[in-house]
């Protein structure tokens, strides 16, 4: 669905072409695609040799009432003003004759089919089973700000959030609510970001500053979550995973209900303690190895006592030595004293 709303970005000649077509107030059945699979549901109208696709050829051809058909690259109109008979059994949920016949094409075919409405003035999308509305580029660059001013707030929110946990895992006070708080904030960053990321494919060139936008505002976020998974769910990499899956599986509304979400990554109650690995905290040290990272893991077992192990006690890690464990030791300091100056009332 990506590549085709991309192909109908604003700018691009099909796009215009449909929108010279929605206000000439014609309506329009244009199939994205050819072969065998096109070709059998084909009859009558005009079969076109050497016909290059031109916005002003696609608009005036659909003055007439049958559908037009262009090779896969969208370079070439192959037919024009054809009837398209796909198989009447083929489900469809539209109600207009138009739209009925583009969605079983796309459903029978494979190919994206455009279907302009002559009454609404509006181009929807099929490919496969699903179906989209193409926005106006003024609509869709008001929906995309505001999705970006909702994701600002969220990942402000993100960032208070685990400011709050590390202070919280330092003074060994952190419960399992402060862990899926996290989770929630992050996996809701992500399908926001998700949202946006598919909504400026359809502003075409006019979407570059969105994606700067967008990037910087998830930056980090994928592995965040990675990270406090790692850190709450016991049992190695492979239950790690499986509590990634179930998490990005999770239904939105489901995301805010603490107790299922914590039943979902086969968590305790939200208000159990716990304590982390220690792998969200070790990541943040420069030139830390991952796999000095996973040493210093399993070596303490508990990040409480990798928090108050003194430097020879550091040294003896596989792969940490003098040096790292002296900045290992200054960077535990460190967060031993945002910690002593922390407020936690109301938790």
């Amino acid at each position: 669905m990506l590549q085709v709303v991309a192909m109908l970005a604003p700018g691009t000649a099909l796009r215009n072409a449909l929108q010279r077509v929605m206000q000439s107030g014609d309506g329009a059945l244009v199939v994205l695609g050819s072969g065998p699979e096109v070709e059998n549901i084909c009859t009558g109208g005009f079969v076109l040799r050497d016909a290059e696709f031109t916005t002003a050829k696609l608009a005036e051809l659909a003055k007439m009432d049958g559908a037009i058909v262009l090779d896969d690259k969208c370079d070439q109109i192959l037919r024009a003003n054809t009837h398209l008979l796909p198989d009447a059994g083929v489900p469809t949920n539209e109600t207009g004759a138009r739209y009925r016949t583009a969605e079983r094409v796309a459903r029978q075919t494979g190919k994206p089919v455009v279907a302009v409405s002559e009454e609404r003035h509006v181009a929807t999308i099929f490919v496969g089973d699903r179906k989209m509305e193409l926005e106006s580029p003024q609509a869709l660059v008001g929906k995309v700000n505001q999705e970006l001013q909702t994701l600002e707030r969220f990942r402000s929110r993100l960032d208070a959030d685990e400011a709050m946990l590390t202070r919280l895992e330092v003074a060994d006070r952190v419960t399992v609510r402060a862990a899926l708080n996290l989770l929630q904030r992050a996996e809701l960053v992500r399908r926001i970001g998700e949202q946006i990321e598919a909504d400026a494919v359809g502003l075409g060139g006019e979407g570059g500053m969105v994606d700067l936008q967008h990037m910087d505002l998830v930056q980090g976020t994928s592995q965040l979550r990675e990270l406090v998974i790692r850190d709450y769910v016991k049992g190695g990499k492979r239950k790690a995973s499986l509590a990634m899956r179930r998490l990005e599986e999770t239904e939105t509304k489901d995301l805010y209900d603490i107790e299922r979400l914590a039943s979902a990554l086969n968590l305790d109650h939200p208000d159990t303690a716990v304590r982390p690995n220690g792998y969200r905290l070790l990541s943040k040290v420069p030139r830390l190895p991952i796999t000095v990272q996973d040493s210093l893991v399993r070596h303490f077992r508990d990040f409480q006592k990798m928090l108050v192990a003194s430097v020879d006690e550091l040294d003896e890690v596989s792969g940490v030595g003098g040096a790292r464990a002296m900045d290992l030791r200054r960077y535990f300091d460190r967060l031993g004293e945002v910690a002593a100056h922390s407020s936690f009332d109301g938790l």
